[in-house]
């Protein structure tokens, strides 16, 4: 484990959006984690229906409900964010820590806003050597709440669901960002339903799957107790009303079908990329394996010249040393379809030379 002081290491607000935006859009997107080809029609239109109501007030009651059922809880243990990030900030101003713990490598803005709440953090470094694995046993018995991200990004690590509950403690508060969750197929290791956890905090963005990070929502499952803090930290109104009208249809049966069947193309993607990044391990290419998430974190001699040559090839890819314990040799992939993967590695493979 490793404590760094507020400011020290990596920019921790560097987003991949960042690779791509001020490109006029004519980079190819590796970057950035947001499925391609999103959000799909039948979801725009929705969205477009609730713009005639507007001039009300958002009432986010049905939207609430639909996430409680979606997962079997009672409303009272659903909290609607907008986005994942609001929530992030939401539990570092209304939580009362005094010793929060970030794993890492993992989302930077969990510590971002910590930090911002004038918390000082701990990082426990999970290590390429060991998989980036996660050993309970390497978070301090004192920290009253941890931060971990399942599946983990960037690494792509999906954790075992006994490990991450073996960190919940009395009176310690466990987040678990599951950000990334339905892009596993059967979200197998998922958390998101469970009550019999202590402390049990999960996060959901529906912005990656669905293609929605530009209307900004997600939401929080815990105990009544602990929604009810989040919500007092709140403004009035956070979730707009075109946001809650897509929070309501993305978890309805169409969706969570449509949501099953993006999981399983993604893991075969998944795969194709993979298999093309292994057969370039004679110049230097490492990938990080098992890769379970909608991504993958490779090491490669030289990154940074490779990402900024890949970028004359017209691919963005994100970088990977402004992720605590990574570093200069580290960078993230999006998984694609598999035309945009061949010439990705096509490119690469120049980028290499």
């Amino acid at each position: 484990m490793r404590t760094d002081g507020e400011g020290a290491g990596p920019d921790l607000r560097h987003h991949g959006d960042a690779e791509v935006r001020d490109e006029g859009g004519a980079l190819v997107d590796l970057a950035v984690n947001v499925r391609a080809d999103t959000p799909p029609d039948w979801l725009r239109d929705r969205i477009a229906a609730s713009l005639g109501s507007l001039a009300a007030y958002p009432d986010g009651r049905a939207a609430r409900a639909a996430v409680a059922a979606r997962h079997g809880l009672p409303v009272e243990r659903v909290l609607l964010t907008a986005g994942a990030a609001e929530a992030f900030v939401l539990l570092a101003r209304a939580l009362k820590v005094s010793r929060p713990v970030v794993v890492h490598p993992q989302f930077t803005e969990p510590e971002a806003a910590l930090r911002d709440a004038g918390h000082s953090v701990d990082r426990v470094l999970l290590r390429a050597a060991d998989g980036f694995r996660l050993d309970p046993a390497t978070v301090p018995e004192e920290a009253d709440l941890v931060v971990i991200g399942n599946p983990t990004n960037p690494t792509s690590v999906l954790h075992p669901a006994a490990d991450v509950i073996a960190l919940a403690r009395p009176g310690r508060t466990l987040v678990v960002d599951e950000a990334f969750m339905d892009a596993v197929p059967g979200e197998r290791e998922a958390l998101a339903g469970r009550t019999d956890v202590p402390g049990l905090v999960v996060l959901r963005s529906l912005t990656k799957t669905w293609g929605l990070a530009g209307l900004r929502i997600g939401y929080v499952l815990a105990e009544p107790q602990t929604v009810a803090d989040l919500e007092r930290a709140q403004p009035l109104w956070p979730v707009s009303t075109p946001a809650l009208a897509a929070a309501e249809a993305c978890v309805g049966p169409r969706a969570l079908a449509e949501a099953a069947d993006a999981a399983r193309r993604i893991a075969a993607d998944r795969a194709h990329l993979v298999a093309g990044l292994r057969e370039l391990a004679a110049r230097g290419v490492r990938v990080a394996e098992p890769a379970e998430g909608p991504f993958v974190l490779v090491r490669l001699p030289e990154a940074a010249a490779v990402r900024h040559r890949l970028r004359g090839l017209g691919y963005a890819v994100r970088r990977g040393d402004t992720f605590p314990g990574l570093g200069p040799r580290w960078l993230r992939l999006a998984v694609r379809d598999r035309a945009t993967t061949d010439g990705f590695l096509a490119a690469l493979r120049r980028a290499l030379g």
